[in-house]
């Protein structure tokens, strides 16, 4: 198919299916010159790995011609002036960046009582699955688009969940790799520690390849054929608080087992109140800083601090603060001082997940277990509802080491997702369990039910 075609396409589904229609609500902007740029590669004759390819951006990634406003209005109308790596090395690999998708704003960290899948500048994401749920946070837009259909690639972030959440949730792929294997600038920041960009798509093997090119290698897409032999192990402490889902989970395991490989039981134990109240101060505390640097960087920007962001949302309460608050920023300003504490904060918690993960893979290649339940209905006054969450993101986002996760199918009508971590630097291994275990259960792409 000429490239000027599958963009044509993609942008007549966001017409018809995102911006109207079902109102998917998934892309917040697009790019105005998507057909030129697919047109001018209709005419070239090359073996790029994405060559005429459409593929959505989450927008806290700056690319040029779409907005990167983190789905605030204190960023808006700022002008990207100048691509990010990830942007660059998409359009050196012949992708069409078409537009930007919808998000959690500032990436779920203002208020802990946030909605996911809401911004001021973007409104609320539909869930392609029933439109009243959730579409999980914070890659909300690129989740639901993917799962929807409207292109099979889009790039999300993650801090903790922000990927593997939404791609749970509307069904799709996603993955998450080790935190600094892809390169941040032009990302618009939470913590140093804990951010990545990662991959979101319809099947394994797209997914592979779009890590592929976001890090600049050329081993994931070959990972998916690997044969070796790989030891799982079973995590039954990541199960969650749904009874169906972890019959599913159970089932899923069985599937997987006739495949080959050798599987084990592995006990971990949960992450107590201190493991996360350590966790909140390092992401608090490094986004002050970071955000502060990026902002001060942007071009243009009405706000170069935190403390500016704050006081912009207040004189726009009407619309920044009219859902929930922002008390999270606030209280982040409030531990900018903290360095000491900070640096004991991570120091603790990073050798708690180190500790965690070394012993769970001390015998495996990989670690299974859920992700979340079935998304939940979105209620843009009462938040989240994360009680039939697992806790298998906590480890890996401390660590800054790969977790992936692939449909296992669905439970009330929605769907849930399967849950792969490794060690640091194992895209490859994570990659191949991943795609063993999405032929194994053999559901391929799976069809939104697009209820309202």
């Amino acid at each position: 198919m000429k490239s000027s075609s599958a963009v044509e396409i993609a942008l007549g589904k966001i017409q018809e299916l995102d911006q109207s229609g079902y109102a998917l609500n998934s892309v917040l902007a697009t790019a105005a010159d998507a057909i030129e740029v697919a047109r001018s590669l209709d005419g070239q004759e090359s073996n790029l790995p994405l060559q005429g390819l459409p593929v959505l951006i989450k927008d806290n990634v700056e690319a040029v011609g779409l907005p990167a406003t983190a789905g605030s209005l204190a960023l808006a109308d700022t002008p990207v002036t100048k691509d990010s790596s990830i942007a660059q090395r998409l359009r050196a690999a012949g992708a069409v960046i078409i537009g930007a998708t919808n998000l959690s704003e500032w990436a779920n960290i203002r208020s802990d009582k946030s909605t996911s899948g809401w911004s001021s500048v973007g409104g609320l994401t539909a869930n392609p699955w029933k439109h009243g749920h959730s579409a999980g946070g914070s890659s909300s837009g690129s989740g639901a688009a993917v799962a929807a259909g409207l292109t099979q690639w889009a790039v999300g972030s993650e801090t903790d969940g922000s990927i593997i959440c939404p791609a749970s949730l509307n069904g799709c792929v996603g993955i998450k790799p080790t935190v600094g294997s892809i390169p941040r600038d032009g990302m618009i920041p939470i913590s140093a520690s804990q951010d990545s960009p990662g991959s979101m798509a319809q099947t394994v093997r797209q997914a592979a390849l779009l890590l592929d090119v976001m890090s600049a290698k050329n081993e994931y897409l070959s990972a998916t054929e690997s044969t070796r032999p790989l030891r799982f192990g079973i995590v039954k402490e990541w199960m969650t608080a749904n009874d169906d889902v972890n019959a599913l989970f159970e089932e899923s395991i069985s599937a997987l087992s006739k495949a080959g490989g050798t599987f084990v039981e592995v006990s971990l134990s949960p992450a107590t109140s201190v493991e996360h109240e350590d966790e909140l101060l390092v992401l608090l505390y490094e986004l002050s800083e970071g955000l502060g640097k990026y902002l001060q960087m942007r071009p243009g920007a009405k706000v170069s601090t935190l403390k500016d962001v704050i006081s912009f949302n207040n004189d726009h309460a009407d619309t920044e603060l009219k859902y929930f608050g922002q008390e999270l920023f606030e209280k982040a300003l409030e531990f900018e001082s903290l360095t000491s504490e900070h640096q004991l904060a991570r120091r603790r918690n990073k050798q708690w997940a180190d500790s965690l993960l070394n012993h769970g893979l001390a015998d495996v290649d990989v670690l299974l277990g859920c992700t979340y339940g079935p998304a939940w209905e979105s209620s843009l006054t009462n938040g989240d509802n994360y009680e039939s969450a697992s806790w298998i993101t906590t480890a890996p986002a401390v660590a800054g080491t790969p977790i992936g996760t692939i449909p296992m199918g669905l439970v009330s009508g929605l769907p849930v997702g399967l849950g792969f971590v490794v060690g640091r630097d194992q895209e490859s291994t994570l990659i191949s369990a991943m795609a063993r275990a999405e032929a194994a259960l053999d559901l391929g792409i799976l069809q939104p039910t697009f209820l309202k």
